[in-house]
């Protein structure tokens, strides 16, 4: 309960922060577009090898899956001693 009002203040805080600014007459050069551009390709990049990566992960368990016996795990279907 503490933690949901403490949200709720911080919230209330940023949008009153982000209400009382006026205009900034901030100026983006092509070097900062050239910097925001390259971030985007790399989070796209990162993104795809980290879908890569847990393709075949995937693929590999479905794998594993395939090669087992019909009757499940062999310690299963043991008699006991």
């Amino acid at each position: 309960m503490h933690a949901a009002r403490l949200r709720a203040a911080r919230g209330a805080a940023v949008v009153f922060a982000l209400s009382c600014c006026g205009d900034a007459l901030a100026y983006l050069d092509p070097g900062t577009g050239s910097i925001l551009l390259q971030g985007l390709i790399a989070g796209i990049a990162a993104t795809v090898t980290w879908a890569s990566l847990h393709w075949q992960r995937t693929k590999a368990w479905f794998r594993g899956l395939r090669k087992r016996p019909p009757g499940g795990d062999d310690d299963d279907n043991q008699a006991p001693p």
